[in-house]
């Protein structure tokens, strides 16, 4: 089988020039260039101030790999997402979806965001049938993420309303 990979990805020429590691052979025939950039180079890596009433938080995991994903979105006055974050504790497909959806987010408005679908992730990476609940993970924490902003805001709502009775 790994013969076969190797043939399928890799030019004859540089089996024969160089010896390849595990982890450089997995990443040259297994995923995407995509996958491995937004993996070692992840974008909007970190968190934002979950207690702000313009940030939304999204908190979803996968029971079946163990991927967890934060994701979180700041939106302006005008309700343009203006930041986005994630945390992942899961595999490189994992963080490449994270990574991609963050960057996918900013600048669009919260219905703009809410069109996002894990087909697009998964095309945009070109994950294998066996790391699409990756892309499904990260729309989840899309939509999740915007629901806590919604629920903030008409909360908010809710304290005028009783403030001005």
């Amino acid at each position: 089988m790994a013969g076969y990979v190797a043939k399928k990805c890799l030019s004859p020429l540089s089996l024969l020039t160089r010896r390849l590691s595990a982890p450089e052979f997995i990443t040259q025939c297994c995923y995407h260039k995509k996958v491995v950039d937004h993996y070692e180079n992840p974008r909007n890596v970190g968190s934002l101030d979950k207690n702000s009433k313009k940030v939304g938080t999204g908190l979803v995991g996968a029971p079946a790999c163990g991927d967890v994903m934060k994701l979180q979105i700041e939106v302006d006055d005008q309700g343009k997402i203006v930041d986005a974050r994630f945390k992942t504790f899961g595999c490189g497909s994992a963080i490449a979806s994270s990574s991609l959806a963050t960057e996918w987010v900013k600048g669009k408005t919260l219905d703009e965001a809410l069109e996002i679908k894990n087909t697009d992730i998964a095309k945009e990476l070109r994950l294998p049938p066996v790391k699409l609940h990756c892309s499904m993970l990260a729309e989840d924490a899309i939509k999740a993420a915007l629901a806590d902003y919604r629920l903030k805001q008409h909360d908010d709502q809710q304290e005028a309303v009783r403030a001005s009775n």
